[in-house]
Order: structure tokens, then sequence, then C-alpha cells
């Protein structure tokens, strides 16, 4: 394959990006088997903004029927988390646990694929729920749902594959080596699409949403290649939810 189909945006590469990133039932579909799944990463934000979407249907029927912002809050980090079968909340968890939980890189992988749960992990979870229920419900009991939902999700998936690309793999295995590093074609279509979103919905107070997504991104691949030396699946779940945390204070601050 040339190189110059790295530069090529595909259909497929939505339904592959909402494959990797959701639980939603999808049609079948042909897929070409010799491009590499990486290659889709361009669609992350795409995949982002179908499941913020969703999530905020659900919560504008809610909030149609009366119920109250601290409920509405709940119910759409519930959404968002059942959509994407919470596997970015599993990587939180994993990582809190895997990289303050073991003295070396093997040992930190090692605890990271292992299925159960530990007090980083919990601690990690319960923070990362409470502030954004926090963010969220301050949010729409001031009037703002769609916009910092959609914002938050689309950018944070962004953020996924540019540690994907900046990062090597730290295993030899696993979801995120089947998978592979997008490169940079893919990754500067979907900062685009991310900048476009931001600028479009908050105007130059966009800029700073979106630094405020770059150095959460480069703070988590910073720690994870001094931890573990590169990047895993759980890592790139992890940073996906610490970047929409980040975001969702970000715009609580921007706009409240």
């Amino acid at each position: 394959m040339d190189n110059n189909d790295t530069a090529l945006v595909r259909l497929e590469d939505v339904w592959v990006a909402l494959g990797l990133l959701t639980r939603l039932p999808l049609p079948p579909r042909d897929w070409d088997e010799t491009r590499p799944a990486a290659r889709a990463a361009w669609a992350y934000p795409l995949a982002g903004l179908i499941v913020a979407t969703l999530s905020c249907l659900l919560a504008s029927v809610l909030l149609w029927l009366g119920l109250p912002a601290t409920v509405t809050a709940a119910a759409t980090l519930m959404a968002l988390t059942l959509l994407t079968g919470a596997m970015h909340e599993d990587g939180l968890a994993d990582t809190a646990d895997g990289l303050w939980g073991g003295p070396t890189p093997a040992r930190r992988l090692e605890i990271m694929k292992d299925s159960h749960i530990g007090a980083y992990g919990v601690i990690a979870l319960i923070s990362g729920f409470a502030l954004r229920w926090s963010a969220l419900s301050a949010l729409i009991a001031a009037g703002w749902l769609w916009t910092p939902v959609l914002v938050a999700a689309i950018l944070s998936r962004t953020a996924m594959a540019y540690v994907m690309d900046i990062l090597p793999n730290a295993r030899s295995s696993g979801l995120s080596k089947l998978t592979g590093r997008p490169g940079k074609q893919a990754t500067r279509i979907a900062a685009g699409l991310s900048v476009v979103a931001a600028f479009v919905a908050f105007g130059f107070a966009g800029f700073w949403l979106v630094l405020v997504a770059a150095l959460t991104l480069l703070t988590c691949a910073t720690i994870a290649k001094r931890k573990i030396g590169g990047q895993t699946g759980d890592i790139l779940g992890a940073t996906q939810c610490l970047t929409e945390i980040a975001l969702l204070v970000a715009i609580s601050a921007l706009v409240l």
C-alpha cells in the first residue's frame, strides 16, 4: 500500500471508529482488511460526536419531563458510559492501579492487565465521575447541555488519537498494538475537526479549550512514557476520560 493512502478519508473509517470506541449495534459492512484500523483515528471525533448526541437526546427528554439538573447530569453520564461499554472508564481505573501500584514498568503493565480493581482505580473512578457530574450539573442548571457535552466528547477522542501517534506501544500484544498507530495525516484531520468544533461552539474562547485538551493529553503521554515506556489501550482510555473531565471543568469556568 502506498504512502498516499494515509491521507484518504473513507466512509468505512467511521464504522471502524464506532466499532472500536462504542457498543452501538452497527449494520454489517465489508471491510478493507489491508487498511490498518488505526487509519480510522481521524474519525474518532465523529464517534465521540455520535455518542454525545445520543446522550444529549436522552438528557433533553429528561429535562422536558421536568427532572432536575442533578438527575439529568447523572443520566447523561450513564449514557456516555454505557454507549462505550465503559471502556474508557475501565482504562482509567486500570491505568491508575498500574502506574501507581507497581514498582517497575513490567509490574505496572502486569497490574494494568489484571481484571481486578484496586484502591487507586476505585479512587480514580469515583473522582472522575464526581468531577464530571459536578460540572455537568452546574452547566445543565445554567441552560448548557449540548454544546459542552459535544465539544468535550469530540476533543477527548482526538486526544486519544494523538497519544496513539506520539507514543510507541508499551506491549507487543493487546488491542492498541493490534490497532496500530494512526500517523500524522489521521491525527491532523482529527485535530482539524476538533478545532473547528471548539471554535464554532465557543468562538475565540475555543482556543482555551483546545489548549486544555492539548495540555491534558501531553501530561498523560508524558506520565505513560515515564512509567511504562509507551501507550496501551488502557492509557488511551484514561486519556479520553481525563481530557473530558478537564474540558467539562474548563467549560464550566468559561461560561458560568
